[in-house]
């Protein structure tokens, strides 16, 4: 699992069937690396999260038919950017 921020909305109107419409978020890491992630939780830009990568995020996106390998497992409560980027 890895700390990373919800960046922004990714709203794609066409998606294969594998993906079965789930919500998808942009997401960066400390470093500014962006990556796409399913988000069963409901997550807000700026939010910091928790990711699980791999055929975990399967797992974690509550339907291990879902073609994913990232996905955001929850929303980080008490978080501080200092923290993150030093």
């Amino acid at each position: 699992m890895r700390i990373q921020r919800v960046a922004r909305d990714l709203v794609a109107t066409e998606q294969v069937a594998g993906l079965g419409f789930t919500s998808l978020q942009v997401v960066e890491d400390d470093r500014g690396n962006v990556e796409v992630a399913t988000d069963p939780v409901g997550t807000k830009p700026g939010d910091f999260v928790f990711t699980i990568a791999t055929s975990a995020a399967r797992y974690a996106a509550g339907n291990a038919a879902i073609t994913t390998d990232l996905t955001i497992g929850g929303i980080i409560d008490h978080w501080s950017e200092e923290r993150w980027r030093s």
